[in-house]
């Protein structure tokens, strides 16, 4: 098996490329994407079509609930799945999405973590009734590793008094005697270069198509099912689209907000990814899919 990472800002043409290669290639495909990972958010994701799903075997899509959080442990679970399909049926696999924390994270490294009773759970969540004193509270145990978490960060707090009072030892000194080991290896990273104007242009329209698709349609009944306290319910698109069935704002004013949006995190998204990956090559859709040919020739 062969494989390799297709990454590049949300509307860039991953998904599209990805199809395409594992077409040519005789490739499975991994979304690494932290909203396509849930069934029912369809069109605020913009996953791919069903006859896209089922023409090239995918993995990491339509896995949660939208109650549901999605942590890189799932996608972990995901590339081992994907993985051991691809060497069954004999295939390589593309990797591709824009959750790229998810990918940098599998490749980099992760410590082991031991399991986290419920007595711990029930323990750190009264601590976080009070975020700060809980940030507090760590700091003097292990300032160093909260150096580096903000008060206001409540995931990563609470990930650290879950280990912190898991194994009674300060995080830094957990992490040094259970160094990380990486679960992707020997994986090149392809990086789609896309010119600005033309991202504008390609965000533009993809939001005028998801909102003339059912967008609202499709978070009003989420709402409905799960409310908005998931963390799925909090993402790009979705959020907006609460506020136009608040009331809050028009459709017009709608899709201006998440296309503004969606273009401040392909910005993210596009820093992120040139400044914390070795790239095999970071270039244009025909570029990249001539590198690709390579790799998996």
């Amino acid at each position: 098996m062969k494989q390799l990472a297709l990454i590049g800002s949300t509307a860039s043409g991953k998904s599209a490329l990805a199809l395409s290669l594992a077409q040519e290639h005789n490739a499975l495909i991994l979304s690494i994407d932290s909203l396509s990972i849930y069934k029912e958010i369809d069109i605020a994701s913009a996953k791919p079509f069903h006859d896209e799903l089922i023409s090239v075997e995918h993995f990491g899509i339509n896995c949660l609930a939208p109650n549901e959080t999605a942590t890189v442990f799932t996608f972990i679970d995901e590339y081992h799945r994907a993985s051991e399909a691809a060497a069954l049926q004999e295939k390589n696999l593309i990797l591709v999405g824009g959750s790229s924390f998810y990918l940098k994270s599998m490749i980099d490294g992760l410590s082991y973590i031991p399991d986290i009773t419920d007595e711990t759970k029930s323990t750190a969540a009264e601590m976080l009734h009070n975020l700060e004193e809980a940030h507090r509270f760590l700091s003097k145990i292990d300032p160093v590793t909260m150096s580096k978490i903000t008060p206001n960060d409540s995931y990563r707090i609470e990930k650290m008094l879950h280990l912190t009072l898991q194994t009674s030892t300060p995080p830094s000194q957990w992490f040094e005697a259970h160094p990380p080991k990486s679960i992707i290896t020997h994986c090149p990273i392809l990086n789609i270069n896309i010119d600005r104007p033309l991202l504008r242009e390609n965000i533009a329209l993809r939001t005028q198509k998801m909102v003339q698709e059912g967008l609202i349609d499709e978070v009003a009944e989420l709402e409905r099912l799960y409310g908005r306290s998931p963390n799925s319910m909090k993402a790009i698109g979705i959020v907006e689209t609460l506020e136009f069935l608040d009331g809050k704002i028009d459709k017009r004013t709608l899709i201006e907000e998440i296309s503004t949006h969606t273009g401040q995190l392909a910005k993210r998204q596009q820093t992120f990814n040139s400044n914390q990956f070795e790239l095999q090559i970071s270039g244009s859709v025909d570029e990249l899919g001539k590198a690709a040919n390579r790799i998996f020739e």
